[in-house]
């Protein structure tokens, strides 16, 4: 029997947490008297950690391992999850145990008021101050750029019905999952969860990941805004820089009329030229992007689409 409940949790030299996470979560998901599965993704540890999940699915038939075979980071782990989890509701969160499991529940509930993926906001988090500040900066530019009213984006406690982890493309950009959901239709709800001082092991962000990540927002603005519409995109460069060249170059014409030298405005000159040629390129590479659309027949099935059949 499929169980209804999979907790998937990726982990990466954990050793000292994931006995101690396995622990909380039993004590939380048997008094939800709801079937279970629980699947650790060991992402290339070099430390103990895979020997102990191996020791607790040996004990426990409800414990799952996935031991990848060198570190691939959190976005595989996760997709790895995904893939083999058999739960009707997919949690995932972190093995670092500052997700605390006691909120399990809580999540359940809001799936009753008819959402189809919750996710997790760390109101108040126990992170050192540069790592809070930067994850706020990185959250406030998410709402802005992608319109959207997330808190917590970064979150790694969230919940999942099936139909999104299945229909839900999301390649690297796992921790932007919500934002392609919503723009897909799904509800999308957040509550606010505990969020727990690290005790053991070593945080896995850095400077590397923060980039990452702000890259990750302006690939993701592009799919959600202009996927199927790329000539929008690079056409509206285009004419914004094509518009500022031909502006210099009536201001340079204005000048040649009424001095008749424009000596001192030769880098003006440059600067309004290189802006209308590379305007065009931005234009030619929208239509370009629209032809290659178009012939390819890009547009997927509407299957994901459609919500109910009668």
């Amino acid at each position: 029997m499929k169980p209804f409940l999979s907790l998937v949790i990726p982990a990466r030299n954990e050793e000292e947490n994931v006995l101690l996470l396995y622990n909380e979560i039993v004590e939380v998901t048997n008094k939800l008297k709801k079937t279970w599965e629980l699947m650790f993704i060991d992402d290339g540890s070099t430390d103990n950690t895979f020997n102990i999940l191996k020791k607790l699915h040996s004990k426990d038939s409800r414990v799952k391992v996935l031991r990848l075979r060198g570190w691939f980071g959190k976005a595989i782990a996760l997709k790895a999850g995904f893939e083999n989890a058999t739960g009707e509701i997919i949690f995932t969160l972190d093995a670092d145990l500052q997700d605390n499991p006691k909120e399990i529940p809580n999540f359940l509930k809001k799936f009753e008021e008819g959402y189809d993926l919750v996710i997790g906001w760390k109101k108040k988090r126990h992170d050192p101050a540069d790592r809070v500040i930067s994850s706020r900066l990185f959250n406030f530019a998410v709402s802005v750029m992608t319109q959207t009213k997330f808190h917590d984006i970064n979150c790694g406690f969230k919940a999942y019905k099936r139909v999104v982890v299945e229909n839900v493309e999301f390649g690297e950009l796992f921790r932007f999952i919500p934002i392609l959901a919503a723009k897909q239709n799904y509800k999308v709800a957040e509550i606010v969860v505990e969020h727990r001082p690290r005790k053991f092991g070593e945080s896995k962000f850095g400077l590397e990941r923060a980039v990452k990540g702000f890259l990750d927002l302006i690939t993701i603005v592009f799919l959600t805004g202009y996927l199927r519409k790329p000539g929008q995109f690079f056409g509206m460069i285009g004419l914004v820089m094509g518009f500022g060249g031909v502006l210099i170059g009536a201001y340079i014409t204005y000048l040649r009329i009424t001095t008749g030298g424009i000596e001192y405005r030769y880098p003006l000159l440059f600067l309004g030229v290189l802006l209308m040629i590379v305007g065009v390129q931005f234009i030619s590479t929208g239509l370009t992007s629209e032809m290659m659309i178009s012939l390819s027949g890009r547009e997927k099935s509407t299957k994901a689409l459609i919500s109910e059949k009668l």
